[in-house]
């Protein structure tokens, strides 16, 4: 196929740009990680998501863009690119090798898109993994629970659990299984996923990287700041105390708290919708772009 022709100035500046917002983005934790510091919000976003810092600095255009002049043949050292009359681009081999990933994520994002947007968890998947665990539930030791033991417990008696997100439910305690308004599995997945679920959004990252670099780089870091927002609001609502690290807490525990969160949840979820559409206008012209 033919590909869309960047001269090199024009991709050389977005590359540079990429970097600089990257620098930015994770030089605080590259620094905490010298250092030996744990942060308990920021450091999910790499831990959890398995994409390194030197691979965010990366910019990639995306698959049918060819980089012009010399500088281009830099990317040869990176798989899947290939030359061809003084052009560098992507290989139709990543593409081809790429379909099945491709495909499942423009199913599971067009089934999440197509459903209507929930808002009555209240982050409560937090407390949930915690929930009548002990000490031994705690997932961020360095932090205390704002209520306690005894009192993130009865947060928890005293609303309806309403989890959609697999990847949240799995890290639930015994107790709190059953707790939750329908049982989740990896399975269903697919049926399951809403537009309003915060991690469904934070998520848009993960996909993001999975597609790269057939996707451009801009899009993966949109998603990135999407799930950092995202977690940051996760963490606010969350049993821990967190004002040692500059947050104040969201009080989900009160109406007025559950209230603060759906507002900010709601503004996550429309800003998700975006990228979400994004990704799948780009998975299906991928798809059209793949051999069957």
């Amino acid at each position: 196929m033919s590909s869309a022709v960047l001269p090199e100035q024009v991709w050389a500046a977005r590359r540079d740009r990429h970097r600089e917002v990257v620098a930015d983005l994770v030089g605080p934790h590259l620094q905490r990680k010298a250092a030996g510091v744990k942060h308990p919000v920021h450091d999910f976003l790499f831990t959890y998501y398995s994409v390194k810092p030197n691979q965010l600095r990366r910019w990639h255009p995306g698959f049918g863009y060819a980089l012009a002049g010399r500088s281009a043949r830099d990317y040869l050292i990176y798989s899947g690119y290939e030359a061809s009359d003084d052009l560098v681009s992507l290989s139709p081999d990543v593409l081809a090798r790429r379909r099945e990933t491709v495909e499942f994520v423009a199913a599971l994002l067009s089934a999440t898109a197509a459903r209507r947007p929930q808002l009555s968890c209240f982050g409560l998947h937090e407390w949930a993994m915690v929930y009548r665990g002990g000490e031994e539930a705690v997932r961020h030791s360095q932090v205390p629970l704002r209520l306690g033991h005894t009192g993130t417990d009865e947060v928890v008696e005293s609303m309806q659990l309403r989890c959609t997100h697999f990847d949240a439910f799995r890290f639930f305690t015994p107790d709190a299984v059953p707790r939750n308004e329908i049982s989740l599995s990896r399975d269903a997945q697919v049926a399951r996923e809403q537009p309003g679920c915060l991690h469904a959004g934070m998520d848009l990252y993960k996909w993001a990287s999975k597609l790269g670099p057939l996707i451009e780089s801009e899009v993966v870091i949109d998603c990135f700041r999407l799930a950092t927002d995202a977690r940051e609001l996760d963490m606010k609502a969350s049993p821990y105390d967190l004002t040692e690290y500059g947050y104040e807490p969201v009080r989900i525990e009160t109406p007025q708290g559950r209230a603060d969160y759906v507002r900010e949840q709601v503004a996550l979820s429309e800003r998700a919708a975006q990228l979400r559409a994004h990704l799948v206008d780009r998975c299906r012209a991928l798809l059209t772009d793949t051999p069957d």
